[in-house]
């Protein structure tokens, strides 16, 4: 069992930034490849970015690309999500998710464990 908390999120204008941070207890974070997602408001939720274990490999959606940056550090048991250039279109609920083995997922039936979500609203 992997319990996952999200924080870091929180009220920001466009064009500004925002480091949300996921934090693992439970079995070895090292073993486990990590996702974030999001999901607004009436919407399913997406695929954002994921890390391998090792983080060597990441992988982003199209919509994010160049503008966030997710990262781990394994002897802290957290992964990172970095986000520049902030724009309207990202307001949502972020969420930090864990998958076992693997190299890195973006489908998120392949993730089993979920945190609680961190709110990021972005005003224009």
């Amino acid at each position: 069992q992997v319990q996952l908390v999200e924080s870091g999120g929180g009220l920001v204008q466009a064009g500004g930034s925002l480091r949300l941070s996921c934090a693992a207890s439970g079995r070895t974070f090292s073993n486990y490849v990590m996702g974030w997602f999001r999901q607004a408001p009436g919407k399913e939720r997406d695929f954002v970015a994921t890390i391998s274990w090792g983080g060597s490999s990441t992988y982003y959606a199209d919509s994010v690309k160049g503008r966030f940056t997710i990262s781990r550090d394994n002897a802290k048991n957290t992964v990172y999500l970095q986000m520049n250039n902030l724009k309207p279109e990202d307001t949502a609920i972020y969420y930090c998710a864990a998958a076992d083995g693997g190299t890195i997922y973006r489908n998120s039936g392949m993730y089993r464990y979920w945190g609680q979500g961190t709110q990021v609203t972005v005003s224009s």
